[in-house]
């Protein structure tokens, strides 16, 4: 009995979150999703002919993905990009998947700085409890270990601010995608 209503629980839960355009606060890189009653095709073809037609944002199409960014003149650090996915469900329709993120690179150093800051306090942790083992002071590890996850918090912190910077253009980015699909 308790199986069945965690499982009608987790679908309750799922149809909420479908149904919010960000689904959670604490994204970093928020994700949404749109049924078009146009096919595959003419909604690709609506973002090649943006390429050319307009300066405020720059189109890259490969296959059945496209990428919106700002342009270089006008980005700053925290710029976000629009990575799109359209994926056919029949001929007359297709299903529309978004996400926002950084710049590539941005997202690349913030991982490698996760992936430093996780691989040292491991460390720092075998360090400690070696030290423990062998009863010898530990105290300098623990204080290391208690700044990573100091350090950690900060970096999560940035990556918040970050979003918060770039959130005028991530409307902006929407909103371009919308008049370029004909729903705005």
């Amino acid at each position: 009995m308790s199986a069945l209503v965690s499982g009608k629980y987790m679908i309750f839960i799922r149809k909420i979150t479908t149904q919010m355009l960000l689904p959670n606060e604490l994204v970093l890189r928020p994700r949404f999703k749109k049924q078009l009653m146009q096919p595959q095709e003419n909604i690709l073809q609506a973002f090649e002919a943006t390429k050319s037609a307009q300066t405020n944002f720059v189109v890259t199409r490969v296959d059945d993905h496209v990428f919106i960014k700002i342009p270089k003149a006008k980005q700053h650090f925290w710029s976000p990009q629009l990575h799109l996915e359209i994926m056919a469900t029949n001929e007359t329709e297709c299903e529309l998947f978004g996400l926002f993120g950084p710049a590539p690179n941005v997202w690349t150093l913030f991982m490698f700085l996760h992936f430093l800051v996780a691989t040292l306090f491991l460390g720092f942790g075998v360090w400690a409890y070696s030290n423990y083992s062998l009863d010898a002071p530990y105290t300098v590890q623990l204080v290391l270990m208690a700044l990573l996850v100091i350090v950690w918090f900060a970096l999560y912190f940035a990556g918040k601010l970050g979003k918060a910077t770039g959130k005028k253009e991530m409307y902006a980015l929407y909103g371009f995608m919308e008049k370029t699909i004909g729903e705005g």
